[in-house]
């Protein structure tokens, strides 16, 4: 990739997915998008370790949250080769809970109980879904509320029109596990640092719910084995309970798995006995886009929330709303 295509990449970041999220992070993607120096050390790393996310992260990680883009010059300047193995040791592996609340009403109207299977799953906190509690606001100012019901942390959801129909206790799970070419460890102080490194730095309210999330994880940690999707999955789905419904789902992952990767992970998970859950934008999946009757949303960044490849809802990046689909 050219220096231009990187910045573009930075200035897409910038733009789309910073804009209205993140003050600070669309300041550091401008700023590394007209910097030719920042854009040669981005050049000296594997495309796949280029991301916006993963630098800012990195420096973070490294230094603390600088104030501004001369800040975050300075740390990837003056520190450059911790800020560089970070980078290299490290992904993307943003791992936000609040995602399951696009995810469980879905759960929920599915044949109980539920064999869970996630892959790309970081640390394992989407495959808690049972364990959060949920309160989802309509538009039409109705009010529902489901899942634990002990004192779990809460995630907050606005619903374009009703509120679904969900109910504490509403998701059983007997078994769960998840795939990913890097575990995280929640009972790793370590990996819990790179977690939170990866929040946003204004959004205080996500930084919360993944310290809760965390703390909720460490009681009974999630099973995340390590390997590539398409090697590990067959020997996971092997061990599902035959009396539980199988569901492989994953949210914001399968963007980064390449093709001809994806396409074969798609074929193999339509063939199991079992759902397929994906929380992913339109593109990643072009067969299920093509069953949109309406475009994602044009003012921010929206994940297409699909059953068995049919689009049921768009979700926000974070989990904060959903627009319920015909389709």
């Amino acid at each position: 990739m050219s220096l231009e295509g990187t910045a573009q990449d930075y200035r897409f970041f910038a733009n789309v997915m910073a804009r209205g999220s993140s003050p600070l992070y669309e300041r550091l993607a401008l700023g590394v998008a007209g910097d030719a120096g920042m854009l040669e050390v981005l050049e000296g790393l594997p495309p796949e370790k280029r991301q916006p996310n993963l630098l800012f992260a990195a420096a973070r990680l490294v230094a603390g949250t600088p104030e501004g883009y001369r800040g975050l010059r300075d740390i990837v300047f003056g520190r450059r080769d911790e800020v560089v193995a970070v980078m290299l040791a490290r992904r993307t592996q943003t791992n936000e809970p609040g995602r399951c609340a696009g995810l469980y009403p879905a759960l929920a109207a599915l044949p109980q109980p539920l064999a869970l299977l996630e892959v790309g799953a970081s640390a394992g906190l989407c495959l808690l879904a049972d364990r959060y509690a949920y309160e989802y606001t309509g538009s039409d100012g109705s009010v529902t509320r489901g899942g634990a019901t002990d004192g779990a942390p809460v995630l907050r959801c606005r619903v374009d029109g009703p509120a679904p129909a969900v109910t504490p206790g509403a998701v059983a799970v007997a078994w769960r596990a998840g795939i990913d070419l890097n575990p995280l460890d929640v009972t790793d102080e370590e990996d819990a640092h790179w977690l939170r490194a990866l929040v946003w730095p204004e959004q205080r309210e996500r930084r919360a719910r993944l310290d809760a999330a965390l703390e909720l994880a460490r009681r009974d940690p999630p099973r995340v084995v390590a390997g590539d999707l398409n090697e590990r999955l067959d020997a996971l789905v092997a061990e599902a309970p035959a009396g539980a419904t199988l569901v492989v789902l994953h949210t914001a992952v399968v963007d980064y798995v390449p093709e001809p990767a994806r396409s074969a992970f798609a074929e193999r998970v339509r063939a199991l006995p079992g759902h397929w859950l994906s929380q992913e934008m339109a593109h990643v999946f072009p067969a299920i886009a093509a069953r949109l009757l309406e475009p994602p949303p044009r003012d921010e960044v929206a994940y297409v929330l699909a059953l068995d490849g049919r689009p049921l809802a768009f979700t926000a990046m974070h989990g904060s709303w959903q627009r319920p689909l015909v389709s």
